[in-house]
C-alpha cells in the first residue's frame, strides 16, 4: 500500500512534469507572438470621441442632478461594504454561505452554474460584487441622456462588452470550475490550455482566434461538403460547380445559386441529411454553384463591379452554355443576394433577360437601418478598415470574424477560451463551428465600395448605385422574386430585408420569414422538422403589418420554394451530366478554391 509519502512524491513529480512544460510552452508562445501582425490599432474600439462625449454628458447631468448621482454612488458603496461584510461573517463561521432573500440578477446565467458562486463566501463575494459592478456600469450608461441615437447604441454595446468581458469566469483565479479541474489534474488541465493557447497563436499567425472546431475532425470532399460534381469553368474569381444529377429527369432550367464570398459556400452542403445542395439536386435540378476564391494580395483592386462582371454574369453564362438554354434562374444568399439585386438591375439596363427568377436567402439591401452592426459602421471604424486594406490589400479574414463574433462574444468568444484556455478542454467536432472558422479574405476595394456605398450610403435605393458604367437601383429589378429571412437573424434582420424587398419593381414577389438565425433558419431541411416559416401575400404594409397578417406553417420553407420554383424552370428533360467538351471536368466537387485557408 502507497504511503502519504509515497502520493506526495509522486504528486511533486507530477507537478515538476508540468512546470517543465510550461517552460517549454512558455518559449512557443514568445515565438508566436513575435510573429503576429496586428490590425489596424482604430479597429481595436471606438474613437475615443464617444467616450469624450458620454462622460460629458454624465457630468452634466450630476452638475444639473447632482442628488441622482450621489444617490446612485451611496448606493453602490453600500452594496459593496455589505457584500464584504457578509462574506467576512461567513468566513469566520465557517459555515457556507446563506441564501440571499433578494432577487439573484445573474439567476440562469450558466457562466455562473457552479454552485460555490452561491455556497463559497469568495466566489459569492465576487459574483455579487461582479453583479453590482454590471448594473452600475448600465445605470451610467442609461443616463446619458444627450447623445444622438447611434451614438448612444454604440455606447451600450461597448459598454456590454467591457461587462462580459470583465466577468470573473474569465480569469482563473475567479473561475470556481478551472480551478476545481486544475486542482483534480495536479496542474495538467493548465498546460493544455496553454497547449491550446500557443496552437490558436500559431495557427493565426500569433493573433489570438479562438479555434471553435476541431479542425482536424472534418475533411472536404470526405466527411463534409461530399454531393459529387465536377468544377467545370474557372477564372480568378471564382469556380463554377456543377453537380452530378441524381435524377432519371431534371427541368430544363438550370438553378445557378451565388453564396457570400465573406464564408465559404459548403455551409449548404456540411453532410448528407442538412444539405441543401444534394436536396436541390435529389428535386430533379441542374445545379450550379459558385465558389468564390479566397482574396489575397493579388485581389486588392478587385471591386463590386468585378464580382459582377467576371463572378455573377460570367457564371450565367457559362452556365447557359453548358445546358444549352437562354435562361436561368438564381440564388443569391447575404452579400452575393445584395450584389445578385444589383446584377439584375445591371441586366435590365443593358436588356439582358438571362435570368428567369432570383431567389435571395438573408439578403439586405435598404441599410438605412443598421441594426446590430451599427458599432462597426460609423466613420471611425470604417476609416480604420480604409487604412487596413490599404496596408494589407485585403480585409483579412480574423477582423471579419472577430467582429462577428463579438456579437455574441459570451458563446463565440469567452466561453470557448475558458473552455480552451483555462479547462484544458478540446475544442468540439462540430462541423457548423468548424466553417465558422474557415473565413475568407476580402478585396480591399470591394471592402471600401461595399462599407461606403452601401452600408454607409445606402445608394442602391436611394440615388442609385454606380458600377459597370450604369446607376443601378432596387426598383429597375422586375423579374419573379422570392426573399427568404429568419425570423432572429442579427445580421441581416427580417424587418430590414423586408424594407428593401418592397422597393423592387416587381409585381411577382413572394416573402417569407423563417425561424431561427442566419444560418439555421435557411439550412432547414425538411426531415428535421425543426423549425416553421411564416408567409404572407400582401406586401404593401410595413414589417410589422406583414407579419400580423402572416400564417404560420410548420416545417422547412424548402418545400413551398421548390413548388415555386418548378413553376418557372421549365419542362423536365434528359437528365445532364457536368460539363461538356468545351467545359471539361477541372477538379471533383468542391473544387480548389474551397481548401485555401486565410492565412495572411
Amino acid at each position: 500500500m502507497a504511503t502519504q509519502d509515497d502520493v506526495a512524491g509522486e504528486n511533486l513529480e507530477k507537478l515538476n512534469e508540468n512546470l517543465a512544460k510550461v517552460e517549454h510552452l512558455s518559449q512557443r508562445l514568445i515565438q508566436a507572438l513575435a510573429a503576429r501582425n496586428p490590425a489596424n490599432p482604430t479597429l481595436n474600439g471606438p474613437n475615443q470621441e464617444l467616450f469624450a462625449k458620454a462622460a460629458q454628458s454624465y457630468w452634466a447631468e450630476a452638475i444639473e442632478n447632482p442628488g441622482k448621482i450621489y444617490e446612485q454612488q451611496l448606493e453602490y458603496w453600500g452594496k459593496s461594504v455589505r457584500h464584504f461584510m457578509e462574506a467576512q461573517q461567513v468566513m469566520l463561521r465557517g459555515e457556507p454561505a446563506a441564501e440571499e432573500d433578494a432577487p439573484d440578477p445573474l439567476a440562469g446565467d450558466k457562466r455562473f452554474a457552479n454552485p460555490l458562486w452561491n455556497t463559497h463566501p469568495y466566489f459569492k463575494y465576487i459574483k455579487q460584487q461582479y453583479a453590482l459592478n454590471a448594473q452600475a456600469i448600465e445605470n451610467a450608461v442609461g443616463d446619458v441622456e444627450d447623445l444622438p441615437p447611434k451614438d448612444k447604441r454604440r455606447l451600450d454595446y461597448f459598454a456590454h462588452q467591457i461587462i462580459d468581458m470583465m466577468s470573473p469566469t474569465n480569469f482563473l483565479g475567479t473561475n470556481p470550475d478551472a480551478l476545481e479541474r486544475a486542482v483534480a489534474t495536479e496542474g495538467e488541465s493548465l498546460v493544455k490550455g496553454l497547449e491550446n493557447l500557443i496552437a490558436d497563436l500559431e495557427a493565426n499567425h500569433g493573433e489570438l482566434v479562438v479555434r471553435l472546431a476541431d479542425d482536424k475532425a472534418f475533411e472536404l470532399g470526405g466527411n463534409i461538403a461530399t454531393t459529387p460534381g465536377e468544377v467545370v469553368y474557372r477564372n480568378r474569381m471564382m469556380e463554377l460547380i456543377q453537380y452530378s444529377p441524381t435524377t432519371e429527369q431534371v427541368h430544363a432550367i438550370p438553378l445557378v445559386i451565388f453564396p457570400p464570398w465573406i464564408n465559404k459556400f459548403y455551409i449548404m452542403d456540411l453532410k448528407p441529411d442538412n444539405s441543401l445542395i444534394k436536396w436541390v439536386v435529389d428535386q430533379g435540378y441542374t445545379l450550379f454553384v459558385v465558389s468564390w476564391v479566397n482574396a489575397d494580395t493579388s485581389h486588392a483592386n478587385v471591386g463590386m463591379e468585378d464580382y459582377i462582371e467576371e463572378g455573377f454574369l460570367t457564371a450565367i453564362r457559362e452556365v447557359k452554355a453548358i445546358t444549352g438554354q437562354d435562361q436561368v434562374n438564381t440564388v443569391g444568399y447575404c452579400i452575393a443576394g445584395t450584389t445578385l439585386h444589383m446584377t439584375l438591375a445591371l441586366m435590365a439596363k443593358r436588356g439582358d433577360k438571362s435570368v428567369k427568377s432570383a431567389t435571395f436567402f438573408t439578403a439586405l439591401t435598404d441599410f438605412s437601418e443598421q441594426g446590430e452592426f451599427t458599432p462597426f459602421l460609423q466613420d471611425d471604424f470604417i476609416d480604420g478598415i480604409e487604412e487596413e486594406v490599404t496596408q494589407q490589400g485585403v480585409l483579412r479574414s480574423f477582423i471579419m470574424g472577430r467582429t462577428m463574433s463579438f456579437l455574441r462574444s459570451r458563446d463565440l468568444i469567452y466561453q470557448p477560451a475558458v473552455r480552451s484556455y483555462m479547462m484544458g478542454e478540446a475544442p468540439p467536432a462540430f462541423d457548423l463551428l468548424y466553417w465558422n472558422g474557415d473565413g475568407a479574405n476580402l478585396p480591399g476595394r470591394m471592402t471600401v465600395e461595399y462599407l461606403r456605398g452601401l452600408c454607409q450610403g445606402n445608394k442602391f435605393v436611394t440615388d442609385g448605385f454606380d458600377l459597370c458604367g450604369e446607376r443601378l437601383h432596387i426598383r429597375d429589378v422586375k423579374i419573379p422574386l422570392m426573399s427568404v429571412t429568419c425570423e432572429t437573424d442579427h445580421i441581416a434582420a427580417w424587418k430590414d430585408c423586408y424594407r428593401g424587398f418592397q422597393q423592387t419593381g416587381s409585381k411577382d414577389r413572394t416573402f417569407i420569414v423563417s425561424e431561427s438565425g442566419h444560418i439555421a433558419g435557411i439550412v432547414n431541411p425538411p426531415t428535421k422538422k425543426k423549425y416553421g416559416h411564416y408567409t404572407n401575400d400582401d406586401l404593401s404594409g410595413d414589417a410589422e403589418a406583414w407579419m400580423a397578417g402572416a400564417q404560420y406553417s410548420q416545417g422547412s420553407w424548402w418545400p413551398r420554394w421548390e413548388t415555386w420554383l418548378a413553376k418557372r424552370s421549365g419542362k423536365m428533360v434528359a437528365a445532364r451530366e457536368p460539363g461538356d467538351s468545351e467545359h471539361p471536368a477541372l477538379a471533383p466537387a468542391p473544387g480548389t478554391y474551397v481548401r485555401k485557408k486565410a492565412t495572411l
